[in-house]
């Protein structure tokens, strides 16, 4: 019986411990990667502009190639809604185009649903380096709430490379 009552009061303080450093943690997260293509920047922001396209080179997307997906809008254009609800690996959730300045950004904002209720806004610039170069900056802001705020650090590492490796498969895929 003491057995059982020390590993119950350890677990409730390995328990409040988290919960009081997750008082002082930052609720803010933000993570930006970049890549140099070669290709044209007007290639480049047509090819990202469009959400059905990240099935074939973003991460997140390529999670559960089985996911039930639902469109709602014209793809490439403001207001267009791509959502999905996949494997305990994709989640529940939707990505919806809140801003472009054609030729140069894309501004969306992703909700999950499942396995958590979080928001974040992705913003993805293409920047000419030469007619025939192009630079992709790829953001990821959001805030999460205490005290799921305490899993910042370890979502920003996996968020970046993730992020990484994306990028690196839209590479190859935009300079072939």
């Amino acid at each position: 019986m003491n057995i059982i009552i020390t590993i119950l009061l350890v677990v409730a303080g390995i328990i409040g411990l988290l919960l009081i450093i997750a008082l002082f943690m930052k609720r803010e997260h933000y993570v930006k990667r970049e890549i140099i293509i070669n290709a044209p920047r007007q290639k480049v922001f047509d090819y990202v502009k469009l959400l059905k396209n990240q099935d074939e080179f973003n991460t997140g997307a390529m999670e559960d190639p089985d996911r039930k997906r639902e469109f709602k809008g014209t793809d490439g254009t403001v207001g267009y809604i791509y959502a999905w609800s996949g494997n305990k690996n994709a989640g529940v959730g939707e990505k919806e185009i809140k801003n472009i300045i054609e030729g140069q950004r894309i501004e969306t904002e992703i909700r999950f649903v499942k396995p958590m209720s979080a928001t974040a806004s992705i913003i993805m610039d293409t920047e000419s380096l030469s007619d025939n170069q192009t630079k992709v900056s790829w953001s990821n802001a959001g805030t999460l709430k205490y005290p799921i705020n305490i899993m910042i650090p370890m979502m920003e590492k996996q968020v970046a490379k993730g992020m990484g490796i994306s990028l690196s498969t839209l590479k190859n895929i935009l300079e072939k």
